[in-house]
């Protein structure tokens, strides 16, 4: 009880939501656990049903007090009876509709409350990929427990007309606070921080940060134009490479004429030196002759 005391002391705002139906016995439904920022409020749902015939909430008195302490009042309609340390922190909305002549305490049915001291964390997502002139959305939202002072968001770029926001609560004693940005990213926009912040009552605040990177949509231009670059190089490559072998292929066949007139001109030269020379002797004919033949007898 004086843990619990003592994180009650923490809140700004206590209140309860009160709804009631008619039953064959008394049963209270309370949230059970609720985290709650400090110099935030906390709304804690609760509802009961009774036996009997409902009536009007000035014939009804709710009093909300520690666990099983109910001396220790965190809220009554008789401010005297509050703790001092709640005095002017707590109140009741809703319609207190219950049995006449009758009163029942709920003390098995308690909420805990914990106090943080940080802000809770603020969730940051984007819908898709990011491309360069088409529509971007993120979205930042952020938990809560005090709808009567809603937390603050704002972003590092962007105005009215591209922000919408949205409140909702989405547990018993939980809200969820919304902003969603929409806009059309240029190539400027490529590498850079899309920050949300967060500001709760009291001043308490906390962002989360988004990097942009930009993807550049397809297009026949960024296609066309390669193409196209790689085949007037892929031509110009062919071409003075023709030329070049052309050019070789020319030198080439010179060369080999040239080579062809030189040796001409020397078998030429060589049978007119041996047209030119002397014939052999008879002796050596004769020589060869008896070289080469047998004598006869």
């Amino acid at each position: 009880m004086d843990k619990l005391d003592k994180t009650l002391i923490g809140s700004l705002l206590l209140a309860a939501l009160f709804s009631s139906a008619v039953s064959d016995d008394w049963k209270a439904s309370v949230t059970k656990n609720l985290d709650a920022l400090v110099t935030s409020c906390v709304v804690v749902p609760c509802s009961f049903s009774h036996p009997g015939n409902p009536l009007p909430s000035s014939k009804l008195r709710g009093i909300w007090h520690i666990s099983n302490r109910r001396d220790k009042v965190i809220y009554s309609e008789d401010k005297s009876k509050i703790l001092d340390a709640y005095k002017d922190r707590t109140t009741i909305l809703g319609q207190l509709v219950g049995a006449e002549s009758q009163k029942f305490s709920f003390v098995e049915d308690c909420v805990d409350l914990k106090m943080q001291h940080s802000p809770p964390e603020i969730k940051l997502t984007q819908s898709r990929a990011a491309f360069e002139g088409k529509a971007f959305t993120a979205t930042c939202s952020v938990r809560h427990t005090c709808p009567s002072f809603r937390p603050k968001l704002s972003w590092s770029r962007g105005n009215a007309d591209q922000i919408f926001e949205k409140h909702e609560e989405i547990s018993p004693g939980i809200w969820v606070m919304e902003s969603v940005l929409t806009f059309v990213p240029e190539e400027k926009d490529d590498h850079s921080q899309l920050i949300c912040t967060a500001v709760f009552h009291g001043r308490q605040t906390t962002t989360k940060t988004l990097h942009l990177y930009l993807k550049r949509a397809a297009n026949y231009k960024n296609i066309i134009i390669p193409i196209v670059v790689l085949v007037v190089t892929a031509g110009v490559i062919g071409l003075v490479s023709g030329l070049i072998i052309k050019k070789y292929k020319k030198r080439i066949m010179e060369l080999q004429s040239q080579e062809g007139s030189v040796w001409n001109r020397m078998s030429r030269f060589s049978r007119r030196f041996r047209s030119n020379a002397p014939p052999p002797s008879q002796t050596n004919r004769r020589m060869y002759r008896g070289d080469f033949a047998e004598e006869k007898p």
